[in-house]
């Protein structure tokens, strides 16, 4: 699939087949190509945590939702809609890899101090993987959600799947074949025009460049 379709086409995806699984080399491939996004000095602080046992994504949720272990927990739509994902991808960042590769002689950091970093860009290039995994399961015929971790339970996760304390939970991606549903509110709502994004020379002057096509 040409990219330009491929951005066409992608949407976040909130239900899933249960019963058709992803093909183990169709999986391989989406992995793949997360990992092959842009890293600040080659850091490589990205660790992907594969879930496809049902076991493993019970965990995962139980561990995410609250009172999701309890008796008589009922789900809501959305949550019976997303869980139903036969395969989860959990986005790990490191800081300290970063912080490692930036001490070394070519590019002389030493002071290893995270806050030093206006940006932190582990949690910008494990945000580039998760988009990167988001567009390949469309070229794939996949439907694909990136999800959000609360950070009250970071804690949780990490200690449901020996996750080490000195990574960082950026997200999960949700894969699977998708099961049509109307739009929700999100979708609904318009794109914001190239003449609104995008300044020309100066915050608050449109662009006034072609249309895209």
């Amino acid at each position: 699939m040409e990219l330009g379709e491929v951005l066409r086409r992608r949407r976040m995806t909130r239900q899933f087949d249960p019963d058709r699984p992803v093909p183990p080399e169709v999986l391989a491939r989406v992995l793949d190509r997360a990992r092959r996004g842009p890293s600040a000095g080659f850091s490589q602080g990205t660790d992907l945590l594969v879930l496809t046992r049902p076991a493993d994504r019970d965990r995962w949720w139980a561990a995410t939702v609250p009172g999701r272990a309890d008796p008589g927990f009922v789900p809501d739509r959305w949550l019976r809609g997303v869980s139903s994902a036969p395969c989860l991808v959990v986005l790990l960042s490191s800081p300290e890899a970063y912080l490692d590769r930036y001490a070394e002689p070519d590019k002389g950091r030493t002071d290893r101090d995270a806050a030093t970093w206006p940006v932190p860009w582990w949690d910008v290039d494990t945000g580039m993987a998760a988009l990167l995994a988001l567009l390949t399961a469309v070229d794939e015929g996949l439907g694909a959600l990136l999800l959000g971790v609360p950070g009250d339970r970071w804690d949780a996760v990490r200690a449901a799947f020996g996750i080490p304390p000195d990574r960082r939970l950026l997200g999960v991606v949700a894969l699977g074949y998708a099961v049509a549903r109307p739009p929700g509110g999100s979708a609904r709502r318009p794109r914001r025009p190239l003449s609104e994004v995008v300044h020309d020379g100066r915050f608050g002057v449109p662009w006034d460049g072609p249309a895209a096509r």
